[in-house]
Protein backbone atom coordinates (compact mmCIF):
# COMPACT_ATOMS: atom_id res chain seq x y z
CA UNK A 1 0.00 0.00 0.00
CA UNK A 2 1.57 3.76 -1.03
CA UNK A 3 2.33 5.84 1.70
CA UNK A 4 0.68 8.91 1.99
CA UNK A 5 2.40 11.42 0.04
CA UNK A 6 0.70 14.74 1.63
CA UNK A 7 2.64 14.32 4.82
CA UNK A 8 6.28 14.84 5.62
CA UNK A 9 7.95 12.70 8.25
CA UNK A 10 6.89 14.05 11.11
CA UNK A 11 3.13 13.89 10.23
CA UNK A 12 2.76 17.38 9.21
CA UNK A 13 0.51 18.32 6.15
CA UNK A 14 2.93 19.68 3.34
CA UNK A 15 2.31 20.50 -0.23
CA UNK A 16 4.11 17.89 -2.82
CA UNK A 17 7.45 18.45 -4.63
CA UNK A 18 6.35 17.86 -8.19
CA UNK A 19 9.42 19.59 -9.73
CA UNK A 20 10.84 16.82 -10.75
CA UNK A 21 8.57 14.83 -12.25
CA UNK A 22 8.33 15.16 -16.31
CA UNK A 23 5.74 16.72 -17.92
CA UNK A 24 3.59 15.16 -20.03
CA UNK A 25 0.27 14.86 -21.07
CA UNK A 26 -2.48 13.97 -18.28
CA UNK A 27 -6.37 13.37 -18.56
CA UNK A 28 -8.82 12.73 -15.31
CA UNK A 29 -12.48 11.71 -15.62
CA UNK A 30 -15.27 11.82 -12.64
CA UNK A 31 -18.62 11.16 -12.48
CA UNK A 32 -21.63 11.96 -9.92
CA UNK A 33 -25.44 11.96 -9.57
CA UNK A 34 -28.21 14.31 -8.75
CA UNK A 35 -31.15 11.75 -7.68
CA UNK A 36 -34.17 13.62 -7.79
CA UNK A 37 -37.84 12.96 -8.85
CA UNK A 38 -38.58 11.92 -12.50
CA UNK A 39 -40.95 15.51 -12.33
CA UNK A 40 -37.91 17.41 -11.83
CA UNK A 41 -35.65 15.06 -14.75
CA UNK A 42 -38.41 16.43 -16.86
CA UNK A 43 -38.27 19.81 -16.03
CA UNK A 44 -34.68 19.96 -16.59
CA UNK A 45 -34.44 18.31 -19.92
CA UNK A 46 -37.39 20.53 -20.88
CA UNK A 47 -35.52 23.57 -19.04
CA UNK A 48 -38.96 24.17 -17.16
CA UNK A 49 -38.08 25.35 -14.16
CA UNK A 50 -38.28 28.56 -12.64
CA UNK A 51 -34.64 29.07 -12.45
CA UNK A 52 -33.81 28.62 -16.46
CA UNK A 53 -30.61 27.34 -17.96
CA UNK A 54 -30.08 24.78 -15.67
CA UNK A 55 -27.71 22.50 -17.29
CA UNK A 56 -25.75 25.19 -18.99
CA UNK A 57 -25.60 27.14 -15.87
CA UNK A 58 -24.14 23.99 -13.83
CA UNK A 59 -21.61 23.56 -16.65
CA UNK A 60 -20.53 26.81 -16.45
CA UNK A 61 -20.06 26.73 -12.25
CA UNK A 62 -18.69 23.44 -12.54
CA UNK A 63 -15.77 24.49 -15.54
CA UNK A 64 -15.24 27.63 -13.07
CA UNK A 65 -14.55 25.23 -10.37
CA UNK A 66 -12.12 23.40 -11.44
CA UNK A 67 -9.96 26.49 -12.78
CA UNK A 68 -10.26 27.62 -8.67
CA UNK A 69 -9.72 24.01 -7.04
CA UNK A 70 -5.84 25.16 -5.76
CA UNK A 71 -7.93 27.78 -3.73
CA UNK A 72 -10.40 25.16 -2.50
CA UNK A 73 -8.21 22.96 -1.71
CA UNK A 74 -5.18 23.57 0.50
CA UNK A 75 -2.60 21.12 -0.88
CA UNK A 76 -3.28 20.85 -4.25
CA UNK A 77 -1.15 22.38 -6.90
CA UNK A 78 -2.08 25.30 -9.52
CA UNK A 79 -2.28 23.23 -12.55
CA UNK A 80 -2.43 24.89 -16.34
CA UNK A 81 -5.85 23.41 -17.32
CA UNK A 82 -5.65 22.61 -21.17
CA UNK A 83 -9.47 22.22 -21.44
CA UNK A 84 -12.53 20.78 -18.93
CA UNK A 85 -15.58 19.65 -20.48
CA UNK A 86 -18.72 18.84 -18.72
CA UNK A 87 -21.22 16.07 -19.50
CA UNK A 88 -25.00 15.72 -17.85
CA UNK A 89 -27.24 12.31 -18.82
CA UNK A 90 -30.81 12.06 -17.69
CA UNK A 91 -31.91 8.55 -16.11
CA UNK A 92 -35.58 8.07 -15.08
CA UNK A 93 -34.99 10.31 -11.83
CA UNK A 94 -31.70 11.45 -11.36
CA UNK A 95 -29.10 13.36 -13.33
CA UNK A 96 -25.67 12.55 -14.09
CA UNK A 97 -22.56 14.50 -14.38
CA UNK A 98 -19.32 13.51 -15.96
CA UNK A 99 -16.05 15.88 -15.95
CA UNK A 100 -13.31 15.62 -18.27
CA UNK A 101 -9.84 17.54 -17.50
CA UNK A 102 -6.51 17.77 -19.18
CA UNK A 103 -3.31 19.37 -18.74
CA UNK A 104 -0.03 19.39 -19.83
CA UNK A 105 2.32 19.17 -16.82
CA UNK A 106 4.25 17.47 -13.68
CA UNK A 107 0.86 16.96 -11.89
CA UNK A 108 -2.85 15.47 -12.66
CA UNK A 109 -5.79 16.50 -12.76
CA UNK A 110 -8.27 14.26 -10.28
CA UNK A 111 -9.21 16.73 -7.72
CA UNK A 112 -9.86 19.35 -10.66
CA UNK A 113 -12.69 16.46 -12.11
CA UNK A 114 -13.70 15.91 -9.35
CA UNK A 115 -14.21 19.41 -7.97
CA UNK A 116 -16.00 20.73 -11.38
CA UNK A 117 -18.31 16.86 -10.47
CA UNK A 118 -19.13 18.50 -7.10
CA UNK A 119 -19.85 22.29 -7.83
CA UNK A 120 -21.56 21.56 -11.09
CA UNK A 121 -23.46 19.04 -8.62
CA UNK A 122 -24.57 21.83 -6.12
CA UNK A 123 -25.76 24.16 -8.68
CA UNK A 124 -28.22 21.22 -10.18
CA UNK A 125 -29.25 21.14 -6.55
CA UNK A 126 -29.34 24.83 -6.00
CA UNK A 127 -31.42 24.95 -9.28
CA UNK A 128 -34.03 22.02 -8.08
CA UNK A 129 -34.38 22.66 -4.91
CA UNK A 130 -37.51 24.49 -4.88
CA UNK A 131 -39.31 21.66 -6.73
CA UNK A 132 -37.37 19.10 -4.47
CA UNK A 133 -35.68 19.66 -2.14
CA UNK A 134 -34.72 16.13 -0.97
CA UNK A 135 -32.86 15.86 -4.10
CA UNK A 136 -29.37 13.97 -3.27
CA UNK A 137 -25.93 14.81 -4.71
CA UNK A 138 -23.64 11.97 -4.32
CA UNK A 139 -21.44 9.21 -5.85
CA UNK A 140 -18.69 11.30 -7.01
CA UNK A 141 -15.83 9.60 -7.79
CA UNK A 142 -12.50 9.22 -9.65
CA UNK A 143 -13.41 7.11 -13.07
CA UNK A 144 -10.29 7.50 -14.97
CA UNK A 145 -6.66 9.32 -14.69
CA UNK A 146 -4.10 8.98 -17.83
CA UNK A 147 -0.48 9.95 -17.66
CA UNK A 148 2.31 9.80 -15.64
CA UNK A 149 4.54 6.98 -14.26
CA UNK A 150 1.38 4.88 -13.64
CA UNK A 151 0.42 5.43 -17.41
CA UNK A 152 -3.28 4.63 -17.23
CA UNK A 153 -6.15 3.95 -14.41
CA UNK A 154 -9.70 3.09 -14.47
CA UNK A 155 -12.10 2.48 -11.51
CA UNK A 156 -13.74 -0.89 -11.99
CA UNK A 157 -17.42 0.34 -12.45
CA UNK A 158 -19.59 -3.01 -10.97
CA UNK A 159 -16.82 -3.78 -7.50
CA UNK A 160 -15.46 0.10 -7.43
CA UNK A 161 -12.29 -1.58 -7.50
CA UNK A 162 -9.80 -0.11 -9.11
CA UNK A 163 -7.06 -1.08 -12.27
CA UNK A 164 -4.05 0.01 -13.12
CA UNK A 165 -2.34 -0.41 -16.92
CA UNK A 166 1.19 0.83 -16.41
CA UNK A 167 3.23 1.74 -20.21
CA UNK A 168 4.79 -2.12 -19.88
CA UNK A 169 1.33 -4.13 -19.45
CA UNK A 170 -0.15 -1.80 -22.48
CA UNK A 171 2.58 -2.58 -24.50
CA UNK A 172 2.90 -6.35 -23.96
CA UNK A 173 -0.81 -6.45 -24.36
CA UNK A 174 -0.76 -4.22 -27.97
CA UNK A 175 2.18 -6.14 -28.97
CA UNK A 176 0.48 -9.88 -28.87
CA UNK A 177 -3.21 -8.78 -29.64
CA UNK A 178 -3.32 -5.42 -31.13
CA UNK A 179 -0.38 -5.09 -33.26
CA UNK A 180 -2.63 -4.89 -36.51
CA UNK A 181 -5.89 -4.33 -35.22
CA UNK A 182 -7.63 -1.29 -36.54
CA UNK A 183 -11.68 0.24 -35.52
CA UNK A 184 -13.71 2.61 -37.25
CA UNK A 185 -16.13 4.24 -35.72
CA UNK A 186 -18.82 6.61 -37.72
CA UNK A 187 -20.35 9.75 -35.31
CA UNK A 188 -23.70 10.17 -37.17
CA UNK A 189 -26.62 10.21 -35.44
CA UNK A 190 -28.81 9.69 -38.71
CA UNK A 191 -27.16 6.81 -39.42
CA UNK A 192 -26.91 5.02 -35.84
CA UNK A 193 -30.40 5.83 -36.04
CA UNK A 194 -31.16 4.07 -39.63
CA UNK A 195 -32.45 6.79 -41.42
CA UNK A 196 -29.61 7.57 -43.32
CA UNK A 197 -26.40 4.93 -44.81
CA UNK A 198 -23.19 5.01 -43.62
CA UNK A 199 -20.99 6.09 -46.62
CA UNK A 200 -17.40 6.61 -44.99
CA UNK A 201 -16.79 3.67 -42.38
CA UNK A 202 -16.79 0.91 -44.85
CA UNK A 203 -14.56 3.19 -47.30
CA UNK A 204 -12.33 3.26 -44.18
CA UNK A 205 -12.14 -0.03 -43.30
CA UNK A 206 -12.09 -1.85 -46.29
CA UNK A 207 -8.37 0.58 -47.12
CA UNK A 208 -7.54 -0.82 -43.70
CA UNK A 209 -8.14 -4.39 -44.47
CA UNK A 210 -6.20 -3.72 -48.08
CA UNK A 211 -2.96 -2.45 -45.96
CA UNK A 212 -3.09 -5.74 -43.87
CA UNK A 213 -4.86 -4.59 -40.91
CA UNK A 214 -7.38 -6.96 -39.11
CA UNK A 215 -10.75 -4.59 -38.79
CA UNK A 216 -14.04 -5.34 -38.31
CA UNK A 217 -17.18 -3.88 -39.31
CA UNK A 218 -17.91 -0.46 -38.69
CA UNK A 219 -19.45 0.74 -35.35
CA UNK A 220 -22.16 3.21 -36.16
CA UNK A 221 -22.92 5.69 -33.41
CA UNK A 222 -24.54 8.78 -32.48
CA UNK A 223 -22.63 12.23 -31.95
CA UNK A 224 -23.70 11.91 -28.41
CA UNK A 225 -22.42 8.58 -27.69
CA UNK A 226 -19.22 9.09 -29.39
CA UNK A 227 -17.27 9.51 -26.33
CA UNK A 228 -18.11 6.07 -24.55
CA UNK A 229 -17.78 4.37 -27.32
CA UNK A 230 -14.43 5.97 -28.12
CA UNK A 231 -13.25 5.38 -24.82
CA UNK A 232 -14.07 1.56 -25.27
CA UNK A 233 -12.42 1.39 -28.57
CA UNK A 234 -8.98 2.64 -27.00
CA UNK A 235 -9.46 0.37 -24.25
CA UNK A 236 -9.42 -2.69 -26.45
CA UNK A 237 -5.93 -1.35 -27.49
CA UNK A 238 -5.79 -2.04 -31.32
CA UNK A 239 -3.14 -0.40 -33.29
CA UNK A 240 -5.30 2.35 -35.11
CA UNK A 241 -8.46 4.23 -34.07
CA UNK A 242 -10.06 5.56 -37.27
CA UNK A 243 -13.42 7.95 -36.66
CA UNK A 244 -15.43 9.52 -38.93
CA UNK A 245 -17.87 12.33 -39.13
CA UNK A 246 -18.75 14.93 -35.85
CA UNK A 247 -15.81 17.04 -36.79
CA UNK A 248 -17.47 20.58 -37.40
CA UNK A 249 -18.80 23.50 -36.22
CA UNK A 250 -22.19 22.16 -35.35
CA UNK A 251 -23.39 22.19 -31.78
CA UNK A 252 -23.93 18.27 -31.81
CA UNK A 253 -20.64 17.57 -33.29
CA UNK A 254 -17.98 16.04 -30.23
CA UNK A 255 -15.96 13.90 -31.87
CA UNK A 256 -12.54 16.39 -31.28
CA UNK A 257 -13.62 16.73 -27.57
CA UNK A 258 -14.13 12.96 -26.68
CA UNK A 259 -10.89 12.45 -29.10
CA UNK A 260 -8.61 14.97 -26.93
CA UNK A 261 -9.59 13.33 -23.59
CA UNK A 262 -8.22 10.23 -24.32
CA UNK A 263 -4.94 11.42 -26.07
CA UNK A 264 -1.64 11.30 -24.06
CA UNK A 265 0.32 12.91 -26.73
CA UNK A 266 -1.41 14.74 -29.35
CA UNK A 267 -0.05 14.98 -33.49
CA UNK A 268 -0.91 18.19 -35.22
CA UNK A 269 0.93 17.60 -37.95
CA UNK A 270 -1.11 14.68 -39.00
CA UNK A 271 -4.22 16.43 -38.34
CA UNK A 272 -2.98 19.26 -40.13
CA UNK A 273 -2.14 17.55 -43.12
CA UNK A 274 -5.51 15.70 -43.87
CA UNK A 275 -6.72 19.05 -43.59
CA UNK A 276 -5.32 20.85 -46.15
CA UNK A 277 -5.73 17.99 -48.39
CA UNK A 278 -9.53 18.57 -47.81
CA UNK A 279 -8.87 22.58 -48.53
CA UNK A 280 -7.47 21.56 -51.75
CA UNK A 281 -10.67 19.94 -52.85
CA UNK A 282 -13.19 22.26 -51.05
CA UNK A 283 -12.17 25.57 -48.64
CA UNK A 284 -15.17 24.18 -45.90
CA UNK A 285 -12.35 21.47 -45.13
CA UNK A 286 -10.65 24.35 -42.91
CA UNK A 287 -13.94 24.04 -40.32
CA UNK A 288 -12.55 20.73 -39.53
CA UNK A 289 -11.56 20.46 -35.91
CA UNK A 290 -10.18 17.24 -36.40
CA UNK A 291 -7.58 15.80 -33.92
CA UNK A 292 -4.99 13.04 -34.28
CA UNK A 293 -2.72 11.45 -31.68
CA UNK A 294 -1.71 8.81 -29.43
CA UNK A 295 -3.64 7.27 -26.81
CA UNK A 296 -1.32 4.82 -25.01
CA UNK A 297 0.01 2.81 -28.14
CA UNK A 298 -3.16 3.31 -29.92
CA UNK A 299 -3.13 5.86 -32.64
CA UNK A 300 -5.95 8.14 -33.10
CA UNK A 301 -7.34 10.01 -35.87
CA UNK A 302 -9.98 11.82 -37.00
CA UNK A 303 -11.63 12.22 -40.60
CA UNK A 304 -14.05 13.84 -41.49
CA UNK A 305 -18.11 12.69 -41.94
CA UNK A 306 -17.95 12.53 -46.01
CA UNK A 307 -16.59 10.22 -48.52
CA UNK A 308 -15.08 13.00 -50.21
CA UNK A 309 -12.90 13.82 -46.93
CA UNK A 310 -12.37 10.57 -46.19
CA UNK A 311 -10.74 9.23 -49.21
CA UNK A 312 -8.69 12.55 -49.19
CA UNK A 313 -7.43 12.18 -45.88
CA UNK A 314 -6.40 8.26 -46.08
CA UNK A 315 -4.27 9.42 -48.89
CA UNK A 316 -2.90 11.41 -46.78
CA UNK A 317 -2.01 7.84 -44.29
CA UNK A 318 -0.90 6.20 -47.01
CA UNK A 319 2.27 8.49 -46.58
CA UNK A 320 2.06 8.71 -42.89
CA UNK A 321 0.48 5.93 -41.51
CA UNK A 322 3.51 2.89 -41.87
CA UNK A 323 6.08 5.33 -40.33
CA UNK A 324 3.96 6.09 -37.60
CA UNK A 325 2.80 2.70 -36.92
CA UNK A 326 6.44 1.46 -36.71
CA UNK A 327 7.41 4.61 -34.35
CA UNK A 328 4.89 3.74 -31.79
CA UNK A 329 5.39 0.29 -31.43
CA UNK A 330 9.01 0.97 -30.79
CA UNK A 331 10.72 0.55 -34.16
CA UNK A 332 12.28 3.18 -36.86
CA UNK A 333 10.34 2.48 -39.80
CA UNK A 334 11.87 4.92 -42.65
CA UNK A 335 8.49 5.83 -44.02
CA UNK A 336 7.20 5.17 -47.61
CA UNK A 337 3.59 5.24 -48.94
CA UNK A 338 1.35 1.85 -48.70
CA UNK A 339 0.85 -0.04 -51.59
CA UNK A 340 -2.83 0.74 -53.41
CA UNK A 341 -5.26 3.32 -54.09
CA UNK A 342 -7.67 4.79 -51.71
CA UNK A 343 -10.71 4.66 -53.88
CA UNK A 344 -10.95 3.40 -57.86
CA UNK A 345 -13.22 6.77 -58.59
CA UNK A 346 -13.37 10.49 -58.76
CA UNK A 347 -15.09 11.87 -55.86
CA UNK A 348 -17.41 14.73 -56.74
CA UNK A 349 -18.57 17.46 -54.56
CA UNK A 350 -21.85 15.39 -53.23
CA UNK A 351 -19.63 12.86 -51.98
CA UNK A 352 -17.73 15.93 -50.48
CA UNK A 353 -20.43 16.20 -48.22
CA UNK A 354 -21.23 14.80 -44.37
CA UNK A 355 -23.87 12.38 -43.79
CA UNK A 356 -26.46 15.36 -42.83
CA UNK A 357 -25.67 17.04 -46.19
CA UNK A 358 -23.20 19.95 -44.72
CA UNK A 359 -19.72 20.35 -46.14
CA UNK A 360 -17.43 17.99 -44.76
CA UNK A 361 -15.43 19.07 -42.09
Amino acid sequence: MSELTHLDDDGRARMVDVGGKPVTRRVAIAEGRLDTTAQVVGLVQSDGLKKADVLPTARIAGISAAKRTSELIPLAHIVPLDAVSIDFGFEEAAVTIRATASTTGRTGVEMEALTAVAVAGLTLHDMVKAVDPAAVLGGIRLVEKRGGKRGVWRADGAGGEASAAGPETEQSATDAAGARRAIVLVASTRAAAGTADDTTGPVIAGWLGSRGFDAAAPRVVADADIAEALRAAVDEQPAVVFTTGGTGVSPTDRTPEATLAVLDRELPGVAEAIRAAGRAATPTAALSRALAGVAGRTIVVNLPGSRGGVVDGLAEADELLPHLVDQVAGGDHTGRPMVGAVGDEPVGESERMEHGGAPHA
